[in-house]
């Protein structure tokens, strides 16, 4: 009926392994589920970000449309939103590039 102290301790004096796995479970899960997923999202979009040209039509963060007439050293691109309008946007505000120019050859 009732059980003994050092019948007690005996019974959860498991290894200290088999405490760890569900937490090392918990952390693959997490990294196969969330974090590798994101990291392949931000690779994708970095090598979109360096592959602009000029004539790209692009969308930026802001939900803004423009063709890419210069692109600058650095961080920064000239966009061209509407017809004399130019803004100047930093390279990973850049979303989505809707058209590709061809290369000239």
């Amino acid at each position: 009926m009732f059980v003994t102290p050092a019948y007690a301790q005996a019974a959860g004096a498991g290894s200290a392994i088999t405490s760890f796995i569900p937490l090392l479970l918990i952390f693959a899960i997490m990294y196969f589920l969330l974090i590798r997923p994101q990291q392949k999202k931000l690779k994708e979009h970095r090598a979109m970000v360096e592959a602009l040209r000029k004539g790209d039509q692009v969308v930026t963060q802001g939900g803004v449309f423009g063709k890419v007439t210069k692109v600058k050293e650095g961080d920064e691109v000239e966009v061209e939103i509407a017809s004399g309008v130019v803004v100047k946007v930093v390279r990973s505000t850049i979303a989505q590039v809707i058209t590709k120019t061809e290369p000239a050859k």
